[in-house]
């Protein structure tokens, strides 16, 4: 598994992964414990795994097949009803923009809160500068203004954009997006986390403190 990621940098790393395994099957705990019986668990810590193996930004070559995870699944035997569900879930789980999704399913319901949980708060700010700085963006310009209500297509494009804009531009959006109410509790303190940073980062940057 790990051989996945090894080639991945910028805030999109094995961590992360394992960081949504961990997370996911909690998240279907916020919707009931009886439907959390029902969900088929090999389902979401699947697609939890491999959900960024074949993302579009980091492999796009692969993106449309799915074929490093898909390649995954079969070499482990994994049935294709089940590699057909992981990858409806890997579809429908990233960010978009205003084409995002709400999954279909309530196992792409608890991966999607588990991704975008972990692209909010303390982690959050720091995978933002880790992938903003892998893609040679500047920490904050006041000239470039934060792009908003973009579509799949040019949320996907490496914009010249800024550190402090991705908060603007997705990470505060996150926490109106979530699916579960265990999730949407979790977002609450995370967009803390997050509000008091800016504030404390602007302030400094206008050499206020």
């Amino acid at each position: 598994m790990r051989h996945l990621y090894y080639r991945i940098i910028g805030g999109f790393t094995f961590h992360h992964t394992t960081s949504l395994l961990h997370d996911s099957p909690q998240h279907s705990w916020g919707i009931s414990i009886f439907i959390y019986i029902l969900v088929p668990m090999l389902i979401v810590e699947l697609a939890a795994l491999l959900h960024d193996v074949d993302d579009v930004k980091l492999s796009p070559e692969t993106h449309e097949s799915k074929k490093n995870a898909v390649g995954f699944m079969k070499n482990n035997g994994v049935d294709d009803k089940v590699i057909a569900s992981v990858c409806k879930i890997i579809d429908e789980v990233s960010f978009a923009g205003i084409d995002s999704v709400v999954p279909s399913t309530i196992e792409g319901k608890c991966v999607q809160d588990a991704d975008r949980l972990d692209a909010m708060g303390a982690i959050g700010i720091a995978r933002a500068f880790a992938y903003c700085g892998s893609k040679g963006r500047r920490i904050h310009d006041l000239d470039i203004k934060p792009m908003t209500n973009r579509n799949k297509a040019d949320y996907n494009q490496n914009h010249n954009s800024t550190s402090i804009n991705h908060f603007y531009e997705k990470l505060l959006l996150l926490k109106d997006m979530m699916n579960t109410e265990t999730a949407k509790k979790t977002a609450m303190h995370r967009q803390a986390v997050m509000e008091d940073f800016l504030e404390e980062f602007m302030a400094e940057w206008k050499g206020e403190k």
